[in-house]
């Protein structure tokens, strides 16, 4: 067989970390991802001990980042301890983006040193190695194997990427020893990372694989269709208008890198006058600046606008928060002035970040509204808001209750991830088809409903889940 297995150390039974072993043979293996835990997740112990590298990864070529959410690279740290020596590959804006993304979860997770953040960043940076999309790239190469690797567009966030691994097992020549010129030993493994939605702003659509003898998918969204972008930009408008009748603030929880981007896109398009969108994560900032200097990956929309002299990542009514003293003066004049705006802000999940000060501020006052436009992991603040607010419950924020007062939505066609339709159309558009799909990457509800759904496409697939 030409290859033996494949394991997983995360994303098997939910929606973080992220890490797939695929073995070669009993000396070669790749490590496709090494995601932190979070929320729920991480279990009821200390949650750096589920971070932990506790397998073996004496035999790890290297490791294949599908894109920089922390979920699929924050364990980067407890690997490079573990002794892992080889090389980190990524597409090329993923490059970019990866060492502004480790910098920010090793300050906050490990260590403040300055230097020990920049030895860190430093061997990482010396570690990676950008591919460009759409090329073959030799891992391995010997009498008795040949390993490659391709990235394709996935759509999820800028550089996110879908991995195909393709591997040969030579059988030797019985004259010479040489390796046969013609292989037909080979199979296909396709790893999809997160794939994006079909309308995700700024990013071309993902296309599926030629070929796929075994799928590693996704489910996050295996139970559910998304709104259509035209629906979600007008609820988007709608939420916020709601949300300033009061004279209040709107505040979105959003992840730095992806979300945050796409918001900006939209509201650039949907909002008129001089309201303030206020953008209070330093990192956010540094990724949107990432965004406008990888316009040459943004799609023909986008490019479309940029023509007509618009400013999708930096209008005019834009305002950017850095340092801590802005953010903490910003949060007491939003909270007490009744001037409306919106603000984003880190954490998505609401479990860090500066998020937590605006909410803390404003969640048990009725003026303001907290609007939610991604998935909210179990055991997250987040989703306890989501739950409990509309029920004027309450929510803990660093151990303190805060009741919840405030107005939450959510507006659920703002995930980055492809929805029920968009997984099964991936897997139907696979011209030479899978003969078994792994679902990872999902809760149980999801991933039992999309093993349902693929099952009646094609019943001849072995589905795992």
């Amino acid at each position: 067989m030409p290859y033996k297995e494949i394991q997983h150390y995360g994303a098997r039974d939910g929606v973080t970390g992220s890490c797939h072993q695929l073995h070669i043979d009993d000396n070669h293996s790749l490590l496709i991802d090494c995601g932190l835990f979070q929320g729920a997740e991480t279990g009821n112990g200390n949650s750096a001990n589920r971070q932990a590298i506790d397998f073996d990864i004496s035999s790890v070529m290297a490791l294949i980042v599908t894109h920089v959410h922390i979920d699929h690279v924050g364990r980067i740290p407890w690997l490079l301890a573990a002794g892992f020596k080889g090389p980190i590959i990524c597409s090329q804006p993923s490059a970019k983006l990866l060492p502004l993304v480790l910098e920010d979860a090793f300050r906050l997770g490990i260590s403040r040193d300055s230097t020990q953040v920049e030895r860190y960043l430093g061997e990482v940076e010396s570690r990676i190695v950008a591919l460009p999309y759409k090329e073959w790239f030799t891992l391995l190469d010997s009498n008795e194997r040949k390993v490659q690797i391709r990235l394709q567009r996935a759509g999820h966030i800028l550089g996110s990427a879908y991995v195909e691994v393709d591997c040969q097992r030579r059988s030797p020549s019985r004259k010479t020893g040489a390796p046969a010129a013609i292989n037909q030993a080979s199979t296909r493994i396709v790893f999809s990372g997160d794939l994006g939605a079909s309308h995700t702003p700024l990013l071309p659509a993902p296309k599926p694989p030629y070929r796929a003898d075994v799928l590693v998918l996704e489910s996050t969204y295996g139970d559910r269709n998304h709104e259509s972008r035209a629906t979600r930009k007008y609820r988007l408008k709608a939420a916020i208008d709601r949300g300033l009748e009061n004279g209040g603030t709107v505040l979105i929880p959003a992840f730095s890198i992806g979300r945050t981007q796409e918001l900006l896109y939209e509201m650039e398009d949907i909002l008129d006058g001089d309201l303030p969108v206020i953008l209070d994560s330093p990192l956010a900032s540094k990724f949107t600046d990432a965004y406008r200097e990888l316009q040459p990956f943004w799609d023909e929309e986008a490019h479309a606008r940029l023509k007509q002299g618009r400013k999708p990542l930096a209008f005019d009514t834009l305002l950017t928060v850095d340092s801590h003293d802005e953010h903490l003066k910003m949060v007491h004049h939003l909270a007490n002035s009744g001037r409306p705006g919106i603000v984003i802000a880190g954490s998505g999940m609401c479990n860090a970040g500066r998020i937590i000060n605006y909410l803390k501020a404003m969640l048990s006052d009725e003026r303001h509204d907290v609007l939610f436009v991604g998935y909210q992991a179990e055991g997250t603040p987040g989703r306890d808001i989501q739950s409990y607010g509309p029920k004027n419950g309450y929510v803990e924020l660093d151990g303190e209750r805060y009741t919840i007062r405030a107005r939450v939505e959510t507006i659920g066609g703002y995930s980055a991830h492809a929805d029920q339709r968009g997984l099964v159309n991936f897997v139907k558009g696979i011209k030479h088809g899978s003969k078994e799909v792994r679902l990872v990457h999902g809760d149980k509800e999801p991933r039992l409903a999309l093993k349902e759904i693929l099952g009646r496409v094609n019943d001849r697939i072995k589905i795992r889940i």
